[in-house]
């Protein structure tokens, strides 16, 4: 079967650093699949790759089987690649539904479309709504997207993925700047969307809480190369990956990979 995502030797040099070494990993639709690593390991630069905010030194990106290497990251959107950020982007002064709404609306016909009848919106009000509902924020549709947690303006940044309607879900780092307590709501969130079906998630991620319980592969990435591939219960008994990488976490719990 052909993975939905597929790099095969994919390198990016910056000048004399090289970030990303022929890297060639395989992710499986519908999985949820998670890039770990130490800092340096090359998993934001590979995840840059991913989405099309750079382009490598050497190598070709797959999306379903076609190559995009070199198509940018608006087109990607299109094809059915969403993708999140460390920071946070949305707009402060409109509703939660509106910044979902807006998203969905960027994707359809109407995306230029300003001064549009309000009925001619109703689809992607109703999209908005749905997306607002997976994330658990149907309750605060109506409240300025600047009054919400952190934790909720995460969720609120998922939401406004959902509503693009993805099939593969590029999530950096979503638990960063989140309370501990709030982190077991975000992976029972990321379950909800697996559970729903037709997507599939590639997450970095520095919390193992999150790894090795709401993914069913894991790439640990050291300078640049994949270091070890395998199920949560593979990676976690690798003696390789603790001496690199999780033991350096236990060690320092507060470290962000």
């Amino acid at each position: 079967m052909t993975p939905i995502l597929e790099t095969r030797s994919l390198t990016k040099a910056f000048g004399g650093l090289v970030a990303v070494n022929d890297v060639s990993i395989q992710v499986e639709e519908g999985s949820t699949h998670a890039v770990i690593g130490p800092n340096g390991a090359g998993k934001t630069t590979l995840f840059n790759l991913l989405c099309g905010n750079f382009k490598p030194t050497s190598g070709r990106v797959f999306y379903r089987g076609q190559d995009i290497t070199n198509v940018p990251l608006h087109q990607r959107a299109h094809l059915g690649i969403g993708r999140s950020f460390q920071i946070i982007n949305l707009f402060p002064n409109l509703t939660v539904l509106e910044n979902v709404r807006l998203a969905a609306q960027a994707l359809g016909h109407d995306n230029f479309r300003i001064f549009r009848r309000a009925s001619t919106i109703v689809s992607y009000v109703a999209r908005a709504a749905e997306a607002l509902e997976i994330v658990g924020l149907q309750g605060q549709a109506s409240v300025p997207a600047s009054v919400l947690p952190h934790g909720g303006k995460r969720k609120l940044e998922l939401a406004i993925l959902l509503a693009a309607d993805p099939k593969l879900l590029l999530l950096d780092e979503p638990t960063a700047g989140m309370a501990s307590e709030q982190v077991p709501e975000l992976m029972q969130i990321i379950e909800r969307v697996r559970s729903l079906g037709g997507r599939t998630i590639v997450i970095v991620e520095h919390n193992m809480n999150v790894v090795m319980n709401a993914c069913d592969r894991i790439t640990v990435m050291n300078l640049g190369q994949v270091l070890a591939e395998g199920t949560p219960a593979e990676i976690g008994a690798n003696k390789q990956v603790q001496d690199v990488y999780l033991g350096e976490l236990y060690d320092l719990p507060g470290a962000h990979a």
